[in-house]
């Protein structure tokens, strides 16, 4: 059965995969390196993870499956997890492939390195109601896929 792991420290789009994971019964397992609060749902359950920096992606990927889902804008961990055939989509409702995670991993290093040389500021742009439609709408539509691939139920 499909489950939903979301990279939960920083996510903005909590609250949106926990509506869609009610309408679907999806089983969502927040991993963070420190506890969250979370409504009360027997669908959510919090995982934390001690340990590095990346103790939460780690956790992730050993512990997903190829057909669950995962929330997240770490590229890396997405890397990872495209790899291992696990749905991939981004806050702003991208989702990662192997036809694309290339390209970002890619663009990832190009814009580290034009920060360390100072070429580039800032970070990604706030979410607004067109990103978070967009994350629904994708969402949605890679659920409806692996329904029908038989992955949920």
């Amino acid at each position: 059965m499909t489950k939903i792991y979301i990279d939960a420290d920083g996510c903005p789009v909590k609250d949106e995969v926990y509506r869609v994971a009610e309408r679907y019964q999806l089983s969502v397992l927040l991993v963070a390196n420190k506890p969250l609060n979370l409504p009360l749902n027997p669908l959510l359950k919090m995982i934390v993870v001690n340990g590095d920096f990346d103790a939460a992606d780690d956790w992730i990927v050993k512990n997903g499956q190829p057909g669950d889902i995962v929330i997240t804008a770490d590229i890396l961990l997405a890397d990872r997890c495209v790899k291992k055939s696990m749905r991939v989509l981004g806050h702003k409702g991208d989702e990662f492939t192997e036809d694309n995670i290339g390209s970002a991993v890619a663009n990832r290093e190009l814009m580290q390195n034009l920060r360390q040389m100072g070429e580039a500021r800032g970070g990604p742009a706030p979410m607004n109601k067109k990103a978070r439609s967009q994350f629904l709408g994708t969402l949605d539509r890679i659920i409806q896929s692996l329904k029908r691939e038989g992955k949920v139920h």
